[in-house]
């Protein structure tokens, strides 16, 4: 007698951290709640759901839900939507998500064939990093030769790439150098057409990233022009900062490899700065992974970036194992719009058995393939509250000291406990757990979020809780400021930017 499985376990986190938009998992939804789904099957390991699903056409659709791969499923769908997965996939996992009655199945021949054939392709990637103690010699010889020469290839093309930056860094140099002989202020709209020409002729030198800061530092002046607002021209002069450091240090970075005829990656932030994009696999070379980790989001939001032409959704996360608060970035081009998923908020812990960080200062970037989602509970909470900070002041100068460096985010996110937050003569100020005081501010780049403190239903939010800050600099002030972006209750975490 076979043993059957009892059925799979999810959450509706789990469904919309895997739904391409907010409206598909809702669409979904409704499929569910409708009684959409005729029919309903599993088979016997539990590793596979399907379902028989009216739609719009004239035959019912065919939708299944492939969890051979417990972190990363795969979902099929016979209707022509383009969204991955589709609404009726989405509504397979609100059916499971119900508990509703799945009768028993045979898996098809045709997903026994795709995962078999994922399998050959898993096998012979696994084939390919065949141990040498397992190689024959001849195997091993063919190997050694494959590998030199790819390695030769593989270094003549990182040469001639840093090389060809080198040369880029001048035209970067150039437009710093007449940009700050001629004025940012006196520039017309002829010479502004100049440098725009020469920002664009720095895509043809690998630098995306120099390129984007050109871009970022020609649109301040721009509207510097037609306003005279002076915070863009602040906003330029500190783009300009950041573009002299960036070329100052790639420059001796550059240098330094070649002489050293060392151009393998290293853990060095210029690499992504001048506009390199990392492999999962290299920040895992360089020592920076991370295995079984526990992260909780506490904070998401999604900006738009003119320089760049992109949005970037952001998600703020605290490991649970010692408080370390991570970003997260999804970019998505608006030329690449319609085939980049957007992110959104997830509200569980995301279960994660292999992450990498990225090399920096600060609010380090972290990365991740496949998670599992669960709802958060008292206890990570309780956890997550534990790692605030109890005194700004005591944090104060090293805080300073990491928004001080050039190349540094403008913020810097941390936990802090206070007593209250509260109103003063310069607006509402945050007293922290030991008694001393900080100013609450809106940062230029983000939404502002401290008017939503004052429209709080709940006041006892506002004593003896613990608030996720964005730690500032403000220019006009003078000094340093917070923006609130969650307050960590000790049963909830209350969103203000969102």
């Amino acid at each position: 007698m076979k043993m059957i499985i009892s059925m799979r376990e999810i959450t509706e986190q789990q469904i919309l951290a895997l739904a391409p938009n907010a409206a598909a998992a809702a669409n979904g939804r409704k499929i569910s709640q409708k009684g959409g789904f005729v029919k309903l099957e599993r088979s016997e390991d539990d590793t596979l759901y399907m379902g028989e699903c009216t739609g719009s056409g004239k035959s019912n659709y065919i939708t299944s839900a492939d969890y051979i791969d417990a972190a990363n499923p795969v979902f099929r769908c016979s209707c022509p939507s383009r969204q991955f997965p589709c609404k009726h996939s989405l509504g397979l996992m609100y059916e499971i998500l119900a508990k509703k009655t799945f009768g028993i199945c045979e898996i098809p021949e045709d997903i026994q064939r795709k995962r078999e054939k994922k399998q050959a392709r898993e096998n012979k990637a696994s084939e390919a990093a065949k141990p040498e103690s397992e190689m024959t010699e001849e195997e091993k010889l063919k190997a050694e030769k494959k590998k030199a020469s790819a390695a030769k290839s593989a270094k003549n093309a990182k040469v001639k790439k840093l090389k060809s930056q080198l040369e880029g860094l001048d035209l970067v140099d150039k437009v710093i150098h007449e940009l700050m002989l001629a004025g940012l202020g006196t520039m017309g709209g002829a010479s502004l057409k100049t440098y725009q020409e020469l920002t664009k002729q720095m895509g043809d030198y690998y630098l995306p990233g120099p390129q984007r800061l050109c871009n970022q530092l020609l649109i301040e002046i721009t509207a510097f022009q037609k306003d005279n607002d002076e915070s863009h021209y602040d906003n330029a002069i500190d783009v300009l900062k950041k573009l002299r450091t960036l070329s100052k240090k790639s420059r001796q970075y550059i240098e330094g490899k070649l002489a050293d005829d060392t151009v393998e990656l290293d853990d060095n932030m210029l690499y992504e700065e001048l506009g390199g994009i990392w492999k999962l696999t290299e920040l895992e070379a360089i020592g920076r992974g991370k295995k079984d980790i526990s992260l909780a989001q506490l904070s998401f939001w999604v900006d738009y970036d003119e320089a760049a032409k992109q949005y970037t959704d952001t998600g703020c996360w605290i490991d649970l194992s010692d408080g370390e608060i991570y970003i997260n970035y999804n970019y998505r081009p608006l030329k690449s719009l319609k085939y980049i998923k957007q992110e959104d908020s997830v509200f569980g812990v995301a279960e994660i058995p292999s992450a990498a960080t990225y090399p920096g200062d600060g609010n380090l970037r972290i990365r991740w393939d496949g998670s599992q989602i669960r709802e958060l509970k008292q206890e990570d909470y309780a956890k997550i509250r534990s790692f605030a900070m109890t005194s700004v002041n005591s944090e104060a100068k090293a805080i300073k000291n990491i928004l001080k460096n050039a190349m540094a985010q403008p913020m810097l996110i941390k936990l802090v406990a206070y007593q209250k937050i509260g109103k003063c003569s310069d607006g509402l100020v945050l007293v922290s757990e030991s008694g001393d005081t900080i100013l609450l501010g809106d940062m230029p780049q983000l939404e502002h979020t401290t008017t939503r403190i004052e429209m709080l239903p709940d006041s006892s939010l506002l004593e003896n809780q613990v608030l996720l800050a964005a730690f500032y600099y403000d220019k006009t002030k003078h000094r340093l400021l917070a923006q609130p972006l969650s307050i960590i209750a000790e049963d909830k975490n209350v969103r203000l930017l969102y």
